[in-house]
């Protein structure tokens, strides 16, 4: 026989490894920080970098108009970049992360710290507007035995002695301030343009817990990584949710494989395969494949060269907790789980209404597709298993094990399927093609 025009079986524990040790990433950042410091001894240095163990420490730049008060020294720019570089390959730095706020100021000192090899993953703009930011810093006083800040409108102390020693910060005026802001928008456009794609404008305008929510957010929402990404996508809903609409669209789009449960066995049996002859009387009869069998036809399936390069979509299998641990335990793991929901009316209606022309093959549906011609309806009829009894017995089913199958995959995104398709599909496709969120140490995952 000839080898090469066998099917090759790819191990799908291969890119399930990849992924889950950030193998990817991890080689990416390697490679970045070796052309930054361009070490004499490649080999030691990315052992060293390894063993640090802090590509995914926090490293944020916080910027904003001028409203805080403080005096700025007058320092060369190639001066701070050197102090920062310096205060942030400090050891607390390098492993728990940094925050570094105010700084750069103008676009020089923003290619000076990547110059350095300073580059953060997150940049927040903090934005108001200019008469809101005034009136924040005319209004600010200052305690000048501890510091503390205080403001006369929003924050003001109770102790009447404590008001008494309050005493007005130098440069807050309004005419500096103006001066200052006036710098600012000058510089920010430059500025921001050294951070392509890492910063995020925040409306600072409103209650301090609400920017520091979407500031939190955003910083824990991962940058758009360079490495290598194979879909490996999960439509799981009930009846009537438009799975193989949705599988089909992505499957045109970005080409990857189109894997349907119901079809893998319906190609098993006509090929005639050993195991398609196995599970042709369950077919015949309408009774449910052992797990066992369909477990292996699409174990063949999804270990094909085209599904381990391209990526696939699946929809029909898992139908419950226990079938995705088998599928999990084969190797085959999606990474990322959508589950379509619609209200149980709403599937029957979309079922229970539509019906096949057997001459045309053409389905309609008696309210969103109706027959062309009266002679058409008249011939149409249902397939048996879209009655009104059945559908809900198989809505039952589906029910009786979403619950468990949403605790068992991690990171479910769930997608409102009650709405035009093409919108359930760039809400689908939005999620594909951007990093899940970080979790939240503090809380369930975001999504």
């Amino acid at each position: 026989m000839d080898g090469t025009a066998r099917a090759r079986s790819i191990p799908p524990h291969m890119a399930v490894y990849a992924e889950q040790h950030q193998v990817f990433h991890i080689l990416q950042k390697m490679v970045e920080n070796l052309l930054i410091d361009r070490p004499e001894d490649p080999i030691q240095y990315l052992i060293d970098h390894l063993k640090k163990d802090n590509d995914d420490v926090p490293r944020i730049v916080v910027l904003g108009p001028p409203a805080s008060g403080k005096h700025t020294m007058e320092i060369p720019d190639a001066l701070w970049a050197r102090i920062i570089q310096e205060r942030l390959s400090q050891v607390d730095c390098t492993k728990r992360g940094w925050v570094l706020e105010g700084f750069p100021r103008t676009r020089e000192q923003a290619l000076l710290l990547q110059i350095q090899g300073i580059s953060p993953d997150h940049v927040v703009v903090l934005d108001a507007p200019d008469i809101v930011l005034i009136e924040r810093n005319i209004g600010k006083r200052i305690d000048p035995t501890t510091g503390e800040v205080y403001h006369v409108t929003f924050d003001w102390p109770e102790d009447p002695e404590l008001q008494r020693k309050l005493v007005e910060p130098a440069g807050i005026t309004e005419d500096e301030t103006g001066k200052r802001l006036l710098e600012y928008h000058r510089n920010i456009p430059g500025i921001l343009r050294a951070f392509p794609k890492k910063y995020k404008k925040i409306n600072a305008d409103q209650p301090c817990m609400d920017v520091f929510s979407q500031v939190l957010t955003f910083v824990l929402s991962k940058p758009r990584s360079l490495a290598p990404f194979t879909p490996r996508i999960l439509l799981y809903g009930p009846p009537g949710s438009g799975r193989s609409l949705q599988a089909m669209l992505l499957a045109q789009k970005y080409d990857i494989v189109n894997v349907s449960c119901g079809q893998v066995l319906k190609e098993a049996v006509a090929d005639q395969t050993k195991r398609g002859l196995l599970i042709e009387p369950y077919i015949e009869k309408q009774q449910q494949v052992p797990d066992n069998l369909v477990l292996r036809l699409l174990g063949e399936r999804l270990s094909r060269l085209d599904c381990a390069t391209q990526g696939w979509v699946l929809h029909g299998f898992p139908r419950d907790v226990e079938q995705a641990a088998l599928l999990q335990d084969a190797g085959h793991i999606p990474n990322r789980v959508f589950f379509l929901d619609i209200p149980d009316d709403v599937a029957i209606e979309r079922l229970s209404l539509r019906m096949t022309d057997p001459v045309s093959g053409e389905r309609y549906h008696s309210l969103y597709r109706p027959a062309p011609r009266v002679e058409v309806h008249e011939r149409l009829q249902q397939n048996p298993a879209d009655a009104e009894q059945k559908v809900q017995a198989r809505l039952d089913m589906y029910h009786a094990g979403a619950e468990e199958l949403e605790e068992f995959y991690q990171d479910v995104v769930h997608v409102n399927a009650d709405q035009d398709p093409y919108t359930v599909h760039e809400f689908i496709e939005s999620c594909v093609i951007r990093p899940l969120p970080k979790r939240d140490p503090r809380g369930p995952p975001s999504t």
